[in-house]
């Protein structure tokens, strides 16, 4: 396919929705509307499903960057007669700043091209294709600019240079010279409601976004390990808030493969509340304690009161339940793997650690949840007696099996860490008789986990009860303090989890798994770090990083022979993962200078002389 590899491309968004553009000038996938929306740009999937291309006229090489503190991208083409650059951003509202960003983004997308050097041909080709692909729009003049208008979505192109009009495509060829620019914004808008779409001018919409964006930056200093790493995985993070909401989505992309020419193809346009926890702890992190409420805020009103129901495990980015999946056989899929999806039928799964995540999060927020509204009382009331029961019962675990449901060990210990949390909020969330019965549920989920989930053959924690199967999930047991990372056994699991799952610092979820998932990789960084090991854990964390492609980012997994990045992207959970996985570095780095400092300390004391005070005489302040 012409719209490249996945790690190609460069990620923009508007708070509520994304774009990604390729290293060739061309925008392969947009849904204007949201995240969640039909694509009028979607090349990523299929050839015919749409594209925006600006590129120059001859042969050329590129280079790329973000605006620092943003993410509007630059791209530099250089040809043998000059060099020319085309920055690119999907437009905040004007005037936003902070924490309003992205709250109301006039959903259009902007792109500035500015000679460098010399004098550079450039070609245009515009060819939206709306709902997925399945229909070519006409193309109709308009005095403020290109219309097209399908079914329920319409498009207005505005530029700087005339396009000839085909049927369902422009084009420009133009020429750009040192110190000239030219200007193209395109619109969207409902076709029913809402007016016309409107096409501001493109340097000063490209200006805005970048001072938006760096005035979100410029609020959340980080003072840990690797900061521009991960500030840059803040700012995905962010871009991949839908900010009406508050919801931060999974992926900008349905579909993208996790193997080649496979089928394991899902839409990660959704929230998941496996996330949360994690979601929270990175922007506790790396931005501050405003973005974490927000999300704490949209987990409570989405859920909403549960009662004895199972917990949904996902949901649209406005809190919507039924997210039915459905083929859309059209499409050819990112190099022929079919099929595609949009929605994703995992709504329907039982997985109980999602039950972990959310009290979790509550522990973590807990400073900010007072005083307590009655609303959120009673839903982590209502997690805590589910997990109180449910811990009992089989799911499809956090790797979302389709095939049948089993006894999964990370279930469990999230099940425990749900129990263990409620214990802690104590009569905050329940009475004595409460607290009690978590308590003792809580010890019986641990009992379970330390007999069936112990495998003496295998010498680890296996992926589920009474089974040989490794699972690189159970590295999240001392990450949520079920274990020590030194605990004899959680220590072996280490070891035998990383000797059998990992390939050059890429750890699979289970053998036989395609290729290395990145956020488990991240997990046992996170391991090393609490096991003793900084040094070996510093060194992993810096492999992975340097795996990102050439803007920071990363997709959800990664070949561990070509190092091709792999399915959807680009993926929150493996940004948050670096995130939190810098910051258990700088942890493992505070406690160990804290320790050589009282070492010092100790030290200094012993081999201090003495001070002699003379009888009679006043103690000098401070003496000992």
């Amino acid at each position: 396919m012409d719209s490249g590899r996945i790690s190609e491309h460069g990620f923009l968004a508007d708070g509520r929705s994304a774009a990604l553009v390729d290293r060739v000038g061309s925008v392969n996938w947009w849904c204007p509307a949201r995240f969640d929306a039909p694509s009028v740009f979607g090349r990523l999937l299929d050839d015919d499903a749409g594209h925006w291309s600006i590129r120059p006229g001859a042969q050329f090489t590129t280079a790329r960057s973000y605006l620092d503190g943003t993410l509007v991208l630059r791209t530099v083409f250089t040809t043998d007669s000059g060099s020319v650059a085309v920055t690119d951003a999907l437009a905040l509202e004007p005037g936003a700043r902070g924490h309003d960003i992205g709250l109301r983004s006039p959903r259009v997308l902007a792109r500035l091209v500015e000679g460098v050097s010399g004098a550079v041909p450039v070609r245009l080709t515009y060819r939206p294709r709306f709902e997925y692909g399945r229909v070519a729009a006409y193309l109709v003049a308009h005095p403020e600019g290109l219309d097209a208008t399908a079914g329920a979505a319409r498009l207005r192109l505005r530029g700087d240079v005339p396009l000839t009009c085909g049927e369902s495509e422009a084009t420009a060829a133009f020429t750009v010279r040192a110190g000239e620019s030219y200007g193209f914004t395109l619109a969207y808008a409902p076709t029913y409601d809402g007016g016309d779409p409107v096409t501001p001018d493109a340097a000063a919409t490209v200006a805005e976004t970048a001072a938006g964006w760096r005035s979100w930056a410029g609020m959340h200093p980080y003072q840990g390990r690797y900061p521009e790493l991960v500030r840059r995985s803040a700012l995905v993070v962010q871009g991949m808030t839908y900010q009406p909401s508050g919801a931060v989505v999974a992926a900008a992309t349905t579909s993208l493969p996790e193997a080649l020419g496979g089928d394991r193809n899902y839409d990660y346009r959704f929230v998941w509340l496996r996330d949360f926890s994690l979601t929270l702890r990175a922007l506790w992190r790396a931005a501050c304690p405003d973005e974490a409420t927000r999300q704490f805020a949209w987990v409570a009103r989405a859920m909403g009161r549960i009662g004895d129901r199972p917990v949904p495990i996902m949901y649209g980015v406005e809190g919507e339940r039924d997210l039915t999946e459905h083929r859309l056989d059209h499409l050819a899929g990112y190099a022929d793997s079919r099929p595609v999806f949009v929605g994703n039928d995992a709504w329907r799964q039982r997985q109980t650690d999602v039950l972990g995540e959310v009290i979790d999060a509550a522990w973590l927020m807990r400073h900010y949840l007072e005083p307590m509204d009655p609303e959120v009382r009673q839903l982590l009331r209502a997690l805590a007696d589910q997990a109180a029961t449910d811990w009992r019962r089989p799911d499809a675990g956090m790797w979302e099996a389709r095939d049948a449901e089993r006894h999964y060990v990370s279930s469990k210990v999230q099940c425990w860490a749900a129990l263990d949390r409620a214990v802690c909020f104590g009569s905050r969330l329940g009475d004595a008789a409460d607290v009690a019965r978590w308590a003792a549920a809580r010890d019986e989920v641990r009992a379970a986990v330390l007999q069936r989930g112990w495998n003496d053959r295998v010498g680890a924690y296996t992926g589920a009860f009474d089974s040989t199967e490794l699972d690189a999930s159970v590295l999240l047991m001392p990450l949520v303090g079920f274990l020590p990372a030194g605990d004899a056994r959680m220590r072996a699991t280490i070891d035998v989890v990383e000797a059998r799952l990992s390939h050059d610092g890429l750890l699979r979820r289970w053998d036989g798994d395609p290729a290395g998932f990145v956020i488990c990789s991240f997990w046992l960084v996170g391991c090393l770090a609490r096991s003793g090991e900084p040094d070996r854990a510093r060194q992993l964390f810096e492999s992975l990083a340097g795996r990102v492609n050439d803007l920071g980012l990363f997709a959800e997994q990664i070949d561990p022979v070509t190092g091709e990045q792999l399915g959807n992207f680009p993926q929150a959970f493996s940004h948050i993962g670096l995130i939190n996985a810098a910051g258990e570095l700088t942890d493992a780095e505070e406690q160990r200078a804290g320790s050589r400092r009282r070492r010092d300390s100790t030290r200094t004391r012993a081999d201090r002389p003495r001070q002699t005070v003379p009888t009679g005489t006043a103690r000098p302040e401070g003496a000992r």
